[in-house]
């Protein structure tokens, strides 16, 4: 049964999302939290929420008993609005600032019991 977690409008830009996410791709749910807490980015934070959201979804949601089969089946960053900041600078002229946000899905599965 497929189980997934979405953070919409993170304070994350997506190319730095993107270094972390695909650390655990296609990984186990306990390797990928093992990974993600010493991973020294922001973006692990974050990501290692949103991972523990999907695990819980599954537990309550769709009834999994053993979290110790689900694995990351996919995961991706997609790009948020942009927020448009403006800084002044020399001569009366200003420079505008992009601040990026993120969309984290991850989606986890159970691998078959063999």
């Amino acid at each position: 049964m497929e189980t997934r977690a979405v953070l919409k409008f993170g304070r994350v830009p997506p190319r730095k999302a993107r270094l972390v996410i695909d650390l655990i791709r296609g990984r186990d749910v306990r390797q990928a939290l093992a990974i993600i807490r010493f991973t020294p980015k922001r973006a692990a934070r974050m990501i290692g929420k949103v991972l523990q959201s999907a695990m819980a979804n599954a537990q309550h949601n769709h009834g999994v008993r053993e979290v110790d089969r689900l694995f990351v089946k996919a995961a991706y960053v997609d790009e948020g609005p942009r927020w448009k900041r403006w800084t002044p600078r020399a001569m009366g002229r200003a420079t505008p600032i992009r601040k990026r946000t993120s969309h984290i899905t991850i989606v986890l599965d159970e691998r078959p019991a063999s």
